[in-house]
């Protein structure tokens, strides 16, 4: 028997006349002004790397009710960029900016242009900006938030992006990328210390997590938790939740307001290698995190908070298991990402506009517009 592609089964059979894969997309514009009755302080973007509704699905099984479950507002995104499988740098440069652009790409268009990102036009508008991730902060998902670079391989110069964008909280891993040789952990080859660089404009530098119980009251926050990324669950601990709640308290005394984008980076490894155990662990890590930070946005009632995916990872399923019914068996379909739509949870105000079906453009677009009004 001869296996037929999708887009040979669908637009071959069902869909004649179909021209690719941009043609089925949803348009995913931004919100029109007089659909948003209220526009938030503050904006917290929380990315599930690799997290799709599977993911979720079993988180679920393994905790009970999750944090996700709280959200009013739920939606879909398809992911695709100029390809229909998008990588991590694709989808987060559409989420940081609005634009489609290439896989690899780091906060610039197609053409290879820089894009203004979320974090940027917050900066412009006086309001305070973070970043919080248990990767290394020049990963993919950071680096389009706040670095302009053609390819995600350049994480020496992301890091160099990033002490020159001076965000006010940084909380990660990464140091390697940081240091020069010769300093402990250090791996640059150009001599930039860009740790002394960063405290010399008024950073903090922390490189224990204990340290978040005891930071100075002011100034800028750089945390540089690992070489390079932070340990997996369960031997990380709960340093997700504590650096997003230390990042929340502490931009949430910002008298203009906030942004902040908090990513669960290691879903999608556990997708890569297929291993369950830490797909879920690290899928249950992530909403425990979002829980702490949405329980500190309905106190507020001015923060916005969305919580998606850049993309699914691994082709989870879960499937009948004959032998215990109440528990079912995980399978995979690949050890790579792909094309299924993932889910948006949104609460707070201005979160009606992701209600539907959406293309991920939509998160950018819509952040861009509330921060740009203020």
């Amino acid at each position: 028997m001869r296996f037929l592609t999708l887009r040979f089964l669908l637009c071959s059979a069902v869909l004649a006349g179909c021209t690719g894969a941009d043609h089925a997309l949803p348009a995913g514009t931004a919100p029109e002004p007089a659909v948003v009755r209220k526009t938030p302080k503050n904006v917290i973007l929380m990315i599930g790397d690799g997290m799709g509704l599977t993911q979720i699905s079993a988180a679920r099984f393994a905790k009970g009710t999750l944090a996700m479950d709280r959200f009013p507002t739920v939606g879909l995104l398809a992911t695709q960029s100029t390809v229909y499988i998008t990588d991590s740098a694709a989808g987060a440069t559409a989420m940081a900016s609005g634009v489609t652009t290439y896989n690899g790409a780091i906060g610039v268009g197609p053409d290879g242009k820089p894009v203004e990102t979320a974090l940027e036009a917050a900066q412009d508008k006086g309001m305070q900006t973070g970043l919080v991730v248990t990767c290394t902060i020049t990963h993919a998902t950071p680096a389009c938030f706040i670095a302009h670079e053609s390819t995600r391989a350049e994480q020496f110069g992301i890091a160099r992006d990033i002490a020159d964008h001076r965000a006010d909280v940084v909380f990660g891993g990464g140091r390697k990328f940081f240091r020069p040789l010769g300093i402990a952990d250090g791996a640059r080859e150009d001599d930039l210390d860009l740790v002394a660089q960063m405290q010399s404009t008024g950073y903090s530098y922390l490189t224990r997590l204990t340290q978040l119980d005891s930071l100075p009251s002011t100034g800028k926050l750089l945390g540089l938790f690992a070489t390079e990324h932070l340990d997996r669950m369960p031997a990380r601990g709960p340093a997700l939740e504590q650096m997003s709640m230390t990042a929340v308290e502490r931009l949430g005394r910002a008298p203009n307001g906030f942004f902040l984008m908090i990513e669960g980076s290691q879903i999608d490894w556990g997708g890569h290698a297929n291993d369950s155990a830490y797909a879920i662990r690290e899928t249950v890590d992530f909403d425990n995190a979002i829980g702490k930070v949405l329980d500190w946005a309905e106190q507020d009632g001015n923060t916005l908070v969305i919580v998606t995916a850049d993309h699914e990872t691994g082709g989870m399923a879960l499937n009948q298991n004959n032998a215990n019914p109440q528990s079912p068996t995980v399978a995979w379909t690949t050890k790579h990402h792909t094309g299924t739509m993932v889910q948006v949870f949104a609460a707070g105000p201005g979160s009606e506009v992701f209600r539907g079906v959406h293309r991920n453009t939509l998160v950018g677009q819509a952040m861009l517009e509330y921060i740009r009004r203020r």
